[in-house]
């Protein structure tokens, strides 16, 4: 349907959950997979979406938040449900892949589900630990899926982060960063998995990370 006049796309700004807090508020609430997916909609479709799809607020509370009429804010609504529904015609299909992937991955993790872990790893799989990361004890020598679905085992604590805008993880102690989890990921696999824990190496990362 075309867009009348009082439709037109606004500007984003913070309220269009654009900044990494609130991005970093839905990678903890709804996944990383869903996220990437929100992240590929426009900014006053993404709110009217989130808002009502996802915490009920009704479309005349919504409807001065994106400055339109309450019909146009159950419109933008309507057509984020709709691209959401159809996620894989996205041109962010990798990505989204991955996010799903690195979902199933810390939620085998943390269940501890060795069979699970083995199947989202390619047969190939080349973990790849940066030197702080071995001192603080991640072996440097690990080959095969088993040895790494094994060793994932203990990334239960593990939680989702975005790694410049591709889903992650990271595992933290205390409140403070420790590892970054970064995934490569072929077809429907899990290739390599690079553990950085080098402090300078993390400052310059990226990172959106979910508070608690």
């Amino acid at each position: 349907m075309p867009l009348g006049p009082d439709v037109s796309e606004p500007a984003a700004d913070h309220a269009a959950g654009s900044d990494p807090e609130h991005e970093a508020l839905l990678a903890e609430s709804i996944g990383l997979a869903l996220l990437i997916v929100l992240d590929t909609l426009p900014p006053a479709e993404r709110v009217a979406f989130v808002l009502h799809d996802m915490f009920g607020v009704p479309f005349e509370e919504i409807a001065p938040i994106v400055r339109r009429s309450a019909p146009a804010a159950r419109q933008l609504a309507s057509r984020a449900r709709r691209r959401v529904q159809r996620e894989d015609a996205s041109p962010e299909t990798n990505r989204l892949r991955q996010a799903k992937l690195v979902d199933a991955f810390l939620a085998a993790a943390r269940n501890g589900e060795f069979e699970r872990l083995l199947a989202l790893l390619d047969p190939d799989v080349v973990p790849n630990a940066d030197q702080t990361a071995v001192q603080m004890g991640v072996a440097q020598e690990i080959h095969g899926a088993a040895e790494v679905a094994e060793f994932s085992r203990q990334a239960r604590g593990a939680k989702p982060a975005l790694l410049e805008g591709t889903a992650a993880a990271v595992w933290m102690v205390g409140g403070q960063l420790r590892v970054v989890y970064s995934f490569t990921i072929s077809g429907e696999k899990i290739v390599a998995i690079d553990l950085i824990a080098d402090p300078a190496r993390v400052h310059k990362l990226a990172l959106v990370i979910p508070s608690d």
